[in-house]
């Protein structure tokens, strides 16, 4: 019987919970599971429904990176084989960073090389303050190419030219201290609490707000702060303004009432 190499369940309230599924190897991925998460995230970001992404490890650890059998068969490739084998990687991990829903990682035990890069993608990250982080392509003579931009962006230049060359492994408190993660926990029950509370956030937000939010942050990264910005983010609030939706916002915030958020307004 073939193993599903990556789980996926959603609820009523629109969570999507997503586990790699190989425990055994410590949810290593391969080219299946590469495809399949990438199935899954345009999936996600194509629903309307779905507010929040949970990523997480079955068993153990979070995810180990890249699976040595994988890799021992991409040492044989050609040039152009390698070059698209590595284009869907990072075609991948960058549906996961610009997914249109807010992405909170769950890590505990291993979180290596690619596992990290996949951290890295994430808006939000909950670790076990035991966890093991690591980028260490360099220790098998590789470079950790597709993900370094979104590990630079979660660490810094700075971390990134130390932890990038040395290859050695850290824990959650490091991993806290330098941005990778936004929440240490001691325990698996206090991850759990940990991630409930984020998602009672969610469950009082506006679902369209959310959207629109992430697709600020996305749209608007990197970018000079001139009159052309400016002018798009007078834009944005002008048109938010005048939807249905902050209109029931503003209304439940003087009534002092919960908002209904269950009138359609993401067409």
């Amino acid at each position: 019987m073939t193993q599903t190499k990556v789980l996926l369940e959603q609820d009523a309230e629109g969570v999507a919970w997503v586990t790699l599924n190989r425990p055994e190897v410590h949810n290593a991925f391969d080219e299946i599971m590469i495809r399949d998460l990438r199935d899954i995230f345009q999936k996600l970001n194509d629903d309307a429904h779905c507010r929040v992404v949970v990523l997480k490890g079955a068993g153990k650890s979070f995810s180990a990176g890249g699976d040595l059998g994988w890799m021992k068969r991409a040492a044989n490739f050609s040039h152009n084989e390698n070059l698209a084998d590595a284009e869907y990687l990072a075609a991948m991990l960058n549906s996961l960073y610009s997914l249109n829903k807010l992405t909170i990682a769950c890590v505990k035990g291993f979180a290596m090389g690619g596992g990290l890069g996949l951290i890295s993608c994430c808006d939000l990250v909950i670790a076990d303050e035991a966890a093991t982080f690591s980028l260490s392509e360099v220790k098998i003579g590789l470079i950790p190419a597709t993900i370094s931009p979104y590990v630079l962006a979660a660490i810094g230049p700075r971390n990134a030219r130390r932890y990038f060359q040395t290859g050695e492994r850290f824990k959650g408190q490091r991993a806290y201290d330098m941005g990778l993660v936004h929440e240490l926990t001691r325990t698996e029950a206090e991850m759990d609490a940990q991630l409930d509370v984020l998602l009672d956030h969610v469950r009082a937000n506006g679902p369209l707000a959310m959207w629109e939010t992430k697709r600020l942050i996305l749209d608007f990264e990197g970018r000079p702060l001139d009159a052309q910005m400016m002018e798009e983010s007078a834009e944005r609030i002008a048109a938010i303004r005048a939807r249905p939706e902050a209109k029931e916002g503003l209304s439940a915030f003087l009534e002092k009432r919960k908002p209904n958020w269950g009138a359609k307004d993401n067409e």
